[in-house]
């Protein structure tokens, strides 16, 4: 099992000890870093500015959202920060929700599976450099030839030359058509709120794309990357009530009431009942009436938590279930060397 340090992305400003944790983690043998973004902080800067202090650990979006850049655009930032750390980027791409991406973006949300292929597509193209880059999809039109065109736009191929045209591509995604689609034109799934227990189900989702034809990979070389709290404590009790707040807040307030992803996959693992209370008390600002809707069970589902032999026993379980590399989040360095010492067996 490898272990990825997830910075996420930041609050009211920059995480305070991130630069420390950065290198402290390529110390402790961490495989890679990764940086998110919702309406906020960016991705890709916090993984140039701290990751120019690291010399091996994977630099990675977790994610980079679709309707933020177009897809050339990202496809530039992913071979600048792949030449500027010598080999060691990897693209993580969502497509978000429709509050953020109509709400900040601008951008209509429909059709979310078709736009990811287009926009995958096309980077490969940009990373493949073989040619000028075209695309006659509906989302991204390359040249573009609608309203507004002066009919003078030329296919180009980037001036730069991508130092890999196989730097991996990573899809955040959470239903089952959309992982279906990850296992099938991606290299690797970043799996939020995984849960061991439905381990076959996903393997249904991730085995029909890989079965489609042209699918780019197999089970033997794609990594499921699973965004878990890792907690070593001896007050378990304590750590799941922190978390009931965060969990009721993805659950009842990120997402529209009638779309909400988040809610989805909780949904899918059996907790309608808790969901539909969680989100209940959620939009109608009983903000900790909805953190005690969470049971425990909910909590433990997508978490591990406990003394350090029963956190090695349950990450021997995630990995069994098929999950690769466990991204995990510390706030210092003092909680990074207390995992440290669960990368060796």
């Amino acid at each position: 099992m490898k272990f990825g340090l997830q910075l996420g992305y930041w609050s009211a400003g920059p995480p305070e000890h991130a630069a420390e944790v950065v290198v402290a983690a390529e110390e402790a043998g961490f495989d890679a870093v990764f940086a998110a973004e919702s309406w906020g902080s960016d991705a890709f800067t916090p993984l140039a500015w701290w990751g120019s202090a690291t010399e091996r650990v994977r630099l990675g979006t977790s994610v980079v959202q679709l309707s933020a850049r177009t897809p050339t655009a990202t496809a530039m930032h992913a071979l600048t920060l792949d030449h500027l750390s010598g080999g060691r980027a990897i693209l993580g791409l969502g497509v978000s929700g429709p509050q953020v991406v109509e709400g900040w973006y601008g951008q209509p949300f429909a059709k979310p599976l078709q736009r990811t292929r287009e926009y995958v597509d096309i980077v490969r193209q940009v990373l493949a450099r073989q040619g000028p880059v075209v695309n006659d999809g509906p989302n991204y039109p390359l040249p573009y030839n609608g309203a507004g065109a002066t009919g003078l736009g030329k296919p180009l191929k980037p001036i730069t030359h991508p130092l890999r045209a196989d730097l991996p591509i990573w899809l955040g995604a959470e239903g089952p058509k959309n992982v279906a689609l990850t296992a099938e034109i991606a290299d690797g799934w970043l799996a939020i709120y995984y849960t061991p227990r439905m381990a076959n189900v996903y393997n249904e989702w991730l085995d029909e794309g890989f079965a489609r034809p042209g699918a780019r990979r197999s089970r033997e070389d794609f990594e499921i990357a699973a965004t878990a709290q890792v907690i070593i404590t001896d007050d378990p009790a304590a750590e799941i009530e922190r978390m009931r707040w965060i969990t009721s807040l993805y659950i009842g307030g990120m997402g529209a009431p009638e779309l909400n992803f988040h809610a989805q996959v909780y949904r899918r693992m059996g907790y309608e009942k808790e969901v539909d209370e969680i989100g209940t008390a959620f939009q109608a600002g009983r903000k900790a009436e909805a953190a005690a809707a969470v049971p425990d069970e909910l909590v433990l589902e997508t978490a591990i938590i406990g003394n350090e032999t029963q956190v090695r026993e349950q990450i021997g379980v995630w990995e069994t279930a098929g999950v690769t590399m466990l991204l995990v989040s510390v706030p210092d360095v003092a909680q990074l060397k207390r995992l440290a010492p669960l990368l060796t067996p």
